[in-house]
């Protein structure tokens, strides 16, 4: 009885060791983040609707960050792109993207068709589209940014 009562207080000696060097090496070898990208992240509209080609507004500063170009986010339109080139020090690029600052894309639910399903209200990633399970949705026009991510999920193509 007395071998693992030694046993256990050596393991609990040793995880507080171990624990405390753990703890001790994170604040001091701690990475800090590049302050650039959290500067572009900043400008990006955080929508994190994947149209850039990446998963989310981060992902996309930091390619920004390591050479990539800056007109790939048509949520964020023409003054994005301009806030872009003056913190990078760059040209504004050609955009290739068919964005008018003029012409906002916004969903449109045909709302007598809806069945209710909801996969539209996941999909949305700033809760644009409003609605409950077999009721009726809508879309609140000032909070869609025109991302498209919420026709693909619709079963009835009612969204567009």
């Amino acid at each position: 009885m007395d071998a693992i009562f030694i046993a256990i207080i050596a393991l609990g000696v040793l995880a507080l060791l171990f624990g405390g060097l753990l703890g001790f090496a994170s604040i001091r070898f701690k990475v800090g983040a590049d302050p650039i990208v959290d500067q572009i992240d900043a400008i990006l509209p955080q929508t994190q609707c994947g149209q850039c080609g990446y998963p989310g507004c981060k992902p996309y500063a930091e390619a920004i960050a390591n050479g990539d170009a800056i007109n790939k986010c048509p949520p964020g339109g023409e003054a994005t792109i301009q806030k872009l080139a003056d913190l990078m020090g760059v040209d504004v690029p050609d955009s290739d993207l068919d964005m008018d600052d003029n012409v906002k894309k916004v969903a449109f639910i045909h709302e007598d068709m809806c069945i209710g399903c909801t996969k539209c209200i996941q999909a949305c990633p700033v809760d644009a589209i409003v609605g409950g399970t077999k009721a009726m949705h809508t879309v609140i026009k000032d909070q869609c940014t025109g991302c498209d991510l919420c026709v693909a999920p619709c079963p009835l193509t009612v969204s567009r």
